[in-house]
């Protein structure tokens, strides 16, 4: 018998084997020993009294899934079919079938869904639902490495690593083992960090990471494989886990000891996993060890909307489902109640494209609207322009603000947007991350300009000289000091260089190198003639190191490079450095307006990522800067695997919309490098469109031609 306590959840061992025993009247008793166990759910109204007439709650589709038989199972739920209701409405079938709720596991991806959902099965069942498992897989991984953790060399009271705390250790970690980080280019504690992470969720080395993702640090992989160690060695040390730990120790746990794969195989006979496609590798074994006796799990998701594999997502668990689970048998939900069959239509057809797919079509209940449009503009100012005009025509048929998003891509795709927003006085908020001119890298790259522009700029000066190494808050507030006490004999712009050289002596001995390559970088921006250009004045930051810092610093440095490249092409319409830098002024200043919540009754337009707006819906979707090397996006774009995630990404853009959806793309953009423009191509997406379901508007100039 295992030995562990579960006083914590409200049942002991022998109430559990009890349990067990006393549904196993429904079956033969000999199927308890050895036989795997074949529980057989009565058919609704064959001896057995439903308070849920699931018939009329669900529509047919719904209903086969909830009422599915025991044996693996996968629910294909398009978007808009009411997959949570679904998945509440099974929970509370089992129930009301007599599986007892402690034999029932519910796997979420947030705490808050796992919360809404036992509420929700809870109020249609009258009743409370503690014994009953739901969480997301972090913390049902938890609560088991509590009761088990000493089968693994741990005190069963360890201590939980945030992220603050996690990238400290790590830096400790580098300190310890005597890397010189700036030297050697060396990865940062958040970079380390993030390198560890991919590795641990998506089962592959350190090396095969470092290769297909970080191929800048390829030749100090020996050095960051040793690191990663020592982090890991600490952590056991100290009876530490984080937060990949609690997937990977699991994982561990029921690989090795049997006996508790054993315990928690008959524990949880039931088990249920909201959003299927964004489990990832670890997640995938963990569901298939707890679910290889009794074979009663049942997968939910939608493959269409896998799009999350940057952050460790394996679409493979979904896909060969059926293959590791033979027997299985797929319900789709394609029934969708959020869109019109116009919306529907182009969706289907975006989406058709992919091979490696379950195929699925959306069926609409709702009444006819309006096509969808594909707008083209001439460049990126005047789709903010017509985003902008056509948002104020809809508020004025009285479709309230907040029932509007403007979705793209990446961040920088909507800076025209943002310029052109702030213009006409519309209030928006932005809802895909940290906003883009608070970013760290935009903050960091413009404090360069602001320097230039003006030298008594205190906030810049600390901000650049914080960058290099070995320079805190007091070395930091020692420089400001003697920066200022060189003004009386070097002042003004063309003599920054100059109030920099002097303060050469009071610079920590690791920053006199970036010291001098900051000294003659902000040289090179005070050149007069430069200053005209604030586009050529952050491509020149880029190329004088900042470049090399955004690669060591950041763990998403691809990202936060293009942005830095996009913001050097929106800078181009300034002629002058001081208007370039009025501009983001007022753009970062409507930000922090943003960051207070909305008054009741206010609106504001929404602006998203559509990674952000995934589980969202409008009642009208713009999707904006649809070119081939945007969205798709380049890299993602060179592989067929990429270009199927970048497929389905645009399919979930397409789908948040209820009533209207625009789709537009701008034909051109500026280029650094003086006058001119880059020719962009439409997303090859639009082309697999079928004209006929859609509407084409041209706004370029009547004369505009190639």
């Amino acid at each position: 018998m295992l030995n562990t306590s579960c006083a914590e959840d409200g049942f002991s061992e022998a109430h559990d084997w009890l349990s067990l025993s006393s549904w196993t009247l429904a079956r033969p008793a000999a199927t308890l020993w050895g036989m795997s166990p074949e529980y057989v759910l009565r058919p609704s109204g064959a001896g057995t009294h439903l308070q849920i007439d699931y018939g009329r709650e669900l529509n047919p589709q719904q209903y086969a899934a909830v009422v599915a038989p025991p044996g693996p199972a996968l629910v294909i739920a398009g978007a808009g079919s009411g997959k949570t209701r679904t998945l509440i409405y099974r929970v509370a079938y089992l129930l009301e079938q007599g599986v007892p709720p402690e034999n029932i596991l519910l796997l979420t991806f947030t705490n808050k869904a796992a919360r809404e959902m036992m509420r929700r099965v809870a109020g249609l069942l009258g009743q409370e639902l503690a014994a009953l498992w739901g969480g997301t897989f972090h913390a049902i991984g938890s609560r088991i490495l509590r009761r088990h953790a000493d089968r693994l060399g741990y005190a069963r009271d360890f201590a939980i690593l945030d992220r603050e705390d996690a990238r400290h250790l790590l830096g400790d970690c580098i300190q310890s083992l005597g890397i010189d980080t700036k030297a050697l280019h060396f990865p940062k504690a958040d970079v380390l960090g993030e390198i560890g992470s991919l590795a641990a969720n998506t089962a592959r080395g350190v090396g095969e990471v470092v290769a297909s993702e970080y191929d800048h640090f390829e030749g100090l992989t020996g050095l960051i494989e040793a690191a990663l160690q020592a982090y890991q060695a600490r952590k056991r040390a100290g009876n530490l886990m984080d937060f990949d730990d609690l997937l990977v120790l699991w994982l561990k746990l029921l690989r090795e000891a049997d006996e508790v794969r054993e315990y928690y195989q008959r524990r949880f006979q039931f088990i249920l996993v909201d959003e299927y496609q964004d489990t990832n590798r670890l997640q995938g074994e963990i569901v298939d060890l707890l679910a290889a006796r009794d074979r009663n799990v049942m997968a939910v998701g939608d493959d269409a909307q896998s799009i999350y594999s940057w952050r460790g997502a394996d679409f493979r668990n979904i896909l060969t489902f059926p293959e590791r689970y033979p027997g299985t048998v797929i319900y789709p939900i394609e029934t969708n109640y959020r869109s019109t069959p116009q919306i529907l239509e182009v969706a289907n057809a975006a989406i058709a494209s992919n091979k490696h797919q379950f195929e699925k079509k959306l069926a609409p209940v709702r009444p006819g609207g309006a096509k969808p449009a594909v707008v083209s503009c001439l460049d990126g100012a005047q789709q903010a322009k017509f985003v902008v005009q056509r948002v104020l025509e809809l508020r004025e048929q009285d479709i309230p603000l907040d029932r509007m998003a403007v979705l793209y891509r990446s961040h920088f795709q909507a800076l025209e947007l943002q310029l052109e927003l702030t213009r006409r006085r519309i209030p928006f908020t932005i809802t895909s991350g940290i906003r883009f001119f608070e970013q760290a890298h935009i903050k960091d790259a413009t404090a360069y300009l602001k320097l230039v522009s003006n030298p008594r700029d205190e906030v810049s000066f600390k901000r650049l000289v914080r960058l290099l190494p070995g320079i805190g808050p007091r070395a930091a507030e020692r420089l400001w000091a003697a920066f200022q006490a060189a003004a009386a004999s070097a002042t003004g712009p063309a003599n920054l260089a100059a109030r920099l050289e002097a303060c050469a002596g009071a610079v920590p001995k690791r920053a006199k190198a970036d010291w001098t390559q900051l000294t003659a970088t902000c040289s090179q921006l005070a050149v007069p003639e430069l200053r005209d250009s604030p586009a050529q004045m952050l491509r020149l930051v880029l190329e004088a190191g900042y470049e090399d810092y955004v690669k060591t610093s950041f763990e998403n440095h691809r990202s936060r490079l293009e942005d830095l490249d996009q913001l050097a092409d929106f800078a181009r319409q300034f002629d002058q450095l001081d208007d370039f830098l009025t501009q983001m002024a007022l753009l970062s200043n409507v930000d922090s307006e943003d960051e207070q919540p909305a008054a009741p009754g206010d609106e504001q337009l929404r602006l998203s990522t559509v990674h952000q707006a995934k589980g969202l819906e409008f009642d009208v979707v713009f999707v904006i800067t649809l070119c081939d090397g945007l969205f798709p996006s380049q890299r993602s774009a060179e592989t067929p695997e990429g270009e199927e995630e970048e497929r389905r990404l645009f399919y979930v853009a397409i789908t948040r919309a209820r009533n209207e959806l625009y789709l537009s793309y701008p034909l051109c953009r500026g280029t650094l490098g003086g006058g001119g423009a880059s020719i962009l191509r439409p997303s090859r997406f639009l082309a697999e469109i079928p004209p006929d379901l859609v509407e084409t508007w041209d706004l370029r100039p009547a004369h505009f031609s190639f």
